[in-house]
């Protein structure tokens, strides 16, 4: 698999880039929409709607304008989909020449880097607007630093990726157009931090540092009044005015909100829940193509709403869906494959870097079962109890390879040995390992019994069913060891609020950002993970979650991060990092099953620009790596 990454010389301390800049003589054009409200007079001329020097995306092919992008989406809580085909970053990941990724400016003139990683400047670009065509300047900076991110009714907790050692960041403005990120201490990662989460929470799409503030502060406690809020809180139905905002407030998320100024390809145009929820372009995005050509290409897109697998799959064969990834699942890749010519379609294959994987929960209410969850032996009985081959060949279409939730071939961190730890199918082993943690009595259905004298039964939560026939194949293995599996299908808002909640046994879920490890190695930590309650416990101070063990090995994985995280060179943080992916494979938290599996996209006969052999990969944004912007479709 090839996969390598631009860390190296985008990471360098001392470091100064400038984007990719279209030359000054060249002329831009538009989309004929655009066109025709400039001839209205509803909007300004291109020239003056664009930056001085807009940011150049080098498109696959010089494309045309128009058309609608027509794909499919679950409902309001599938609002992460459509967020990675247009999320911007300040820096963000695009594919190299080879295949691999790079880190390339976002909407910003210039950045750079300290030589001891402490400090990080950047230049806005000449010129920035927001969708509204209100001007992007420092202003926007400093809102979100003072107003947002220093408050804690908004962001009660800082996260630790911002503040590395525990010390937050701070931020200087400069002038209009310049700021200044500061740390207490180096931070050689945090540039890849910033393309993979930007600065995180409370938006959805999460500009980098830019809030608009011409809008956002109506809805600000340091801007409006207290009856002011109240009043917000009452004409959005939510209960105080806190919940406008964050990734599901109906203020922040462009998800949820036509009025909200962005700065993406597209903003929404009739929002969910609607059986078709529409986008339309930005007249004011920032970056044109190679030829002057302002992006995206596309005008509009529609995602028609859905509840089944079968009833999605039924779209792709009937031609219904111009490009689309997300729920193509793989275990129907040969029914996708020979519906091709009907369908009037193609598939193009990527590469997951995630690992399909049983996530016990370390700190479930189950007294019973969180004992035996922190028994490294009964870890070890459910990963060598999994035939591996047998789920890639019955549910993955022999798609997949059998490995460890660790880090992906061509990864920086890959490491081959870590890759196949317990991995072996071995139900000898398991009914070992389970008999000497005191699992030896049995019921009258060959069950084992917990010490409480019930049956060990481990209730799976997902929250797709399309792993249905997966989960009966686990179950199988799990049963002839004597431990019953019980499948749940929930959807995904349940799976989420059971997680947040420590109201699970287990779920079955990609393990993913296993490319760049440090570009959020918060999964791995034990965040939305194995030990959520831990790492909230961990990023709190000690305020909230619970508290593990004295001697418990997260401890070791959170003191390697801050070494990693504060280390003066990329090698040095680089050996923190890989001693905590040590820690975090050796000790099972995550059971891993199959990975690096083939991702099939569909893609309309008529579609155009979609790359092929990319790696998918939450760290890149998902489908956001093959910059949707550039995409084109035939008129």
């Amino acid at each position: 698999m090839k996969f390598t990454t631009g860390l190296s010389t985008a990471l360098a301390a001392g470091l100064v880039l400038t984007t990719c800049l279209v030359p000054a003589a060249l002329a831009f054009q538009e989309s004929p929409m655009l066109t025709e409200q400039v001839e209205a007079g509803t909007l300004p001329p291109v020239d003056e709607r664009l930056p001085a020097n807009p940011t150049v995306i080098e498109a696959v092919e010089v494309g045309q304008y128009g058309g609608t992008w027509q794909r499919a989406y679950k409902g309001p809580g599938d609002r992460w989909g459509p967020t990675k085909l247009m999320e911007e970053r300040v820096l963000k990941w695009a594919p190299g020449e080879d295949g691999g990724l790079e880190l390339v400016p976002g909407y910003i003139e210039t950045y750079s880097v300290n030589e001891t990683s402490t400090e990080f400047t950047f230049t806005l670009l000449e010129g920035l607007k927001w969708s509204d065509g209100h001007p992007v300047t420092t202003e926007d900076v400093r809102f979100w630093y003072e107003d947002i991110f220093l408050n804690p009714a908004i962001n009660p907790t800082i996260d630790p990726t911002f503040s590395p050692g525990g010390k937050p960041l701070t931020v200087e403005i400069v002038d209009e157009k310049t700021f200044i990120v500061k740390f207490e201490e180096p931070y050689v990662y945090f540039l890849t931090i910033l393309a993979k989460d930007s600065t995180g929470e409370p938006s959805l799409d999460r500009p980098s540092f830019l809030f608009p503030k011409h809008y956002l502060s109506q809805f600000n406690d340091k801007y409006a009044s207290e009856d002011e809020l109240t009043a917000a809180a009452a004409k959005y139905s939510v209960e105080k005015w806190t919940d406008l905002w964050g990734s599901k407030g109906i203020i922040t998320a462009w998800w949820s909100n036509p009025d909200l100024p962005v700065i993406t390809a597209w903003k929404i145009e009739t929002p969910a829940p609607a059986d078709i929820v529409t986008m339309v372009r930005n007249p004011y995005y920032y970056a044109v193509d190679q030829e002057g050509n302002q992006l995206p290409y596309i005008d509009r897109i529609e995602h028609k709403l859905f509840e089944q697998q079968e009833t999605f799959n039924l779209m792709v064969v009937q031609g219904q869906i111009d490009m689309q990834g997300r729920y193509v699942s793989l275990q129907d890749y040969s029914f996708y494959k020979e519906n091709e010519e009907r369908g009037n379609y193609h598939t193009v294959d990527w590469i997951s870097a995630d690992t399909m994987s049983l996530v016990p929960n370390l700190t479930t209410k189950d007294e019973v079962l969180a004992e035996l969850f922190a028994n490294i032996d009964f870890r070890q009985a459910l990963s060598v109890a999994i035939d591996r081959e047998l789920v890639n060949e019955v549910a993955f279409s022999g798609l997949s390879e059998p490995r460890q939730a660790s880090p992906i071939t061509g990864s920086p961190y890959f490491n081959a040995e870590l890759e196949q730890h317990w991995t072996e199918y071995d139900p000898d082993l398991a009914e070992e390992l389970l008999d000497s943690a005191g699992l030896s009595e049995r019921d009258a259905d060959g069950y084992r019994l917990r010490p409480d004298g019930q049956r060990l039964t481990l209730v799976v939560e997902a929250n797709d069913a399309a792993w249905g026939n997966t989960l009966e194949l686990l179950a199988d293995n799990f049963a002839d060891v004597g431990i019953e599996l019980l499948p749940r299908i929930i959807d995904r808002t349940q799976w989420d609020s059971n997680r947040d909640n420590n109201d699970f046994q287990m779920q079955w879920t990609p393990f993913d950002r296993l490319s760049v490890v440090p570009a959020d190695p918060r999964n791995m930590m034990g965040s939305d993970s194995y030990g959520h309650q831990y790492f909230v416990w961990y990023s709190t101070d000690g305020e909230s979650g619970v508290e593990p063990p004295a001697d418990h090995p997260i401890r070791d994985m959170w003191a390697a991060w801050d070494v990693a995280s504060t280390a003066g060179s990329i090698e040095e943080a680089d050996a923190a990092v890989n001693e905590m992916i040590e820690t975090f494979v050796t000790n099972g938290f995550v059971i891993g099953v199959v990975g690096e599996s083939t991702v099939p996209n569909i893609v309309g006969n008529n579609f155009h620009n979609m790359r092929a052999g990319l790696v998918s990969d939450d760290v890149a944004r998902g489908i956001g790596l093959g910059q949707t912007q550039q995409m084109w479709m035939d008129q």
